[in-house]
């Protein structure tokens, strides 16, 4: 299926994007988010300085990197299904704090 097809795609919540083809909507979305958002702040040791509603944030940021970064090596990200964008958002997110961790001079998991 071409592309002219499927029609253009604006954004990550388009209704023919990714998002829409695993039925999870914003909510999951925000949920997986939070969840991944979590695990990576683990990872990073940096959970007691993060709370709830900052875990979301970074799993969100973290996957828009994480897919970023995947599209940038050539990776074709949009029909990977649930695990797929869970480990993309994971992934994202320890980088993300990774850098924070730099700029700030809190390098959590690299003690």
């Amino acid at each position: 299926m071409s592309s002219d097809e499927r029609g253009p795609r604006t954004g990550p919540l388009d209704t023919k994007g990714t998002f829409a083809m695993l039925g999870l909507g914003i909510i999951g979305w925000i949920i997986i988010g939070g969840l991944a958002g979590w695990i990576a702040s683990k990872i990073m040791k940096t959970d007691a300085q993060q709370g709830i509603l900052l875990n979301i944030v970074v799993g969100i940021v973290g996957g828009l990197l994480g897919g970023f970064l995947l599209k940038l090596f050539g990776v074709d990200v949009e029909g990977g299904g649930l695990w797929f964008s869970f480990f993309t958002c994971l992934g994202g997110a320890v980088i993300l704090l990774f850098l924070v961790g730099l700029v700030t001079g809190r390098r959590g998991a690299m003690r």
